[in-house]
């Protein structure tokens, strides 16, 4: 079995998570990690027993050893990054959310279909076993009919205009940060779109949306209501129901385990498959299989999927009145 190379762009929290899966899989290596910071890049490669450390990303595009690259810097930066590895020949592998709005994703899809090169979204939860065994009962009606979904994903973070989460320069907020979760995860389990959309955000002291609710309907009855907060702890579970019973699924997004119960709140079936290294192993996986099998794009996470979930979350900024700094500057 072919041997897939990796490359890092970025060498922080996340890109250390990334690492670690990649260090776990069989026939994967990870042989360069890329930041404008030398001695970041240095400890990052001593770190996860990486040959080689970059301190440019033009570098690290350039490296012919490379098969695909993950990128796991800032939000704002997913554009200007996924560009400089396309143009160069490089697959990708980049962290959600893809870019900051749907015109920037759509300028991605493009470039590497032009270029005949793999792309894809690090939307790791829809790679989970819990995850596709809940869309597997799904599918199998044990619940019944589908009727409602309950979502939330929010935490308390300390008000702090240099975080990535508050700065708007960054493109901060909850709903990139967070938000995107649940609206992939829906739209992921009914196969297809919402036919109506609504939702409301409060703008706080830097002018993003600190928490954001969301509610999705269905013309066949089916609703959705989600939340997202960087200054409320919502939780972050899911629950479905249906007209026979329930699915919840405890923390949706890093999901480990998932149960089923009928209307009488009895336990009537249930799945535990705790990480052997972390959840991001998955999707690794995955990247690796499409790029053994010549594919341009996952059969999981298509390329369109990710437009439609970023022309969503434009359509209800665009309702907030919230843009981000570099969309006025254009």
């Amino acid at each position: 079995m072919k041997t897939v190379k990796w490359g890092i762009i970025g060498a922080g929290r996340i890109s250390s998570t990334f690492a670690t899966a990649l260090n776990s899989l069989d026939n994967t290596e990870l042989v360069a990690i890329a930041s404008r910071d030398m001695e970041k890049a240095k400890e990052f490669a001593d770190r996860f027993h990486i040959k080689k450390a970059y301190s440019s990303y033009d570098e690290i595009v350039k490296d012919p050893e490379i098969d695909v690259i993950y990128i796991g810097t800032l939000h704002t930066e997913h554009k200007a990054n996924t560009e400089l590895c396309i143009m160069n020949g490089k697959s990708v592998l980049c962290e959600k959310p893809f870019t900051i709005n749907h015109k920037e994703t759509e300028y991605l899809m493009n470039l590497a279909k032009k270029n005949k090169v793999f792309l894809m979204e690090a939307m790791w939860t829809k790679f989970l076993p819990a995850t596709k065994v809940v869309k597997k009962w799904l599918q199998e009606n044990i619940i019944g009919e589908v009727k409602y979904f309950n979502l939330s994903f929010g935490y308390q973070a300390e008000f702090d205009i240099n975080s990535r989460i508050f700065n708007p320069d960054l493109a901060g907020g909850a709903l990139l940060d967070v938000g995107v979760y649940l609206i992939s995860y829906v739209i992921y389990m009914m196969d297809k779109l919402p036919d109506h959309v609504a939702s409301s955000a409060f703008l706080g002291r830097s002018n993003v949306d600190e928490t954001n609710v969301i509610a999705f309907s269905y013309n066949e009855g089916v609703m959705a209501d989600l939340s997202s907060s960087i200054t409320a702890n919502t939780g972050n579970d899911a629950v479905i129901i249906g007209e026979k019973g329930k699915i919840v699924v405890p923390s949706f997004w890093r999901a480990e385990s998932a149960e089923v119960y009928d209307q009488k709140g009895k336990l009537i079936d249930k799945f535990l498959l705790p990480f052997t290294s972390n959840g991001y192993v998955y999707e690794a996986e995955e990247v690796n299989c499409c790029i053994r099998e010549g594919k341009l794009e996952s059969d999981v996470i298509p390329l369109q999927d990710t437009l439609n979930v970023m022309k969503i979350m434009d359509e209800m900024r665009a309702t907030w009145g919230l843009t981000y700094p570099q969309e006025r500057n254009k």
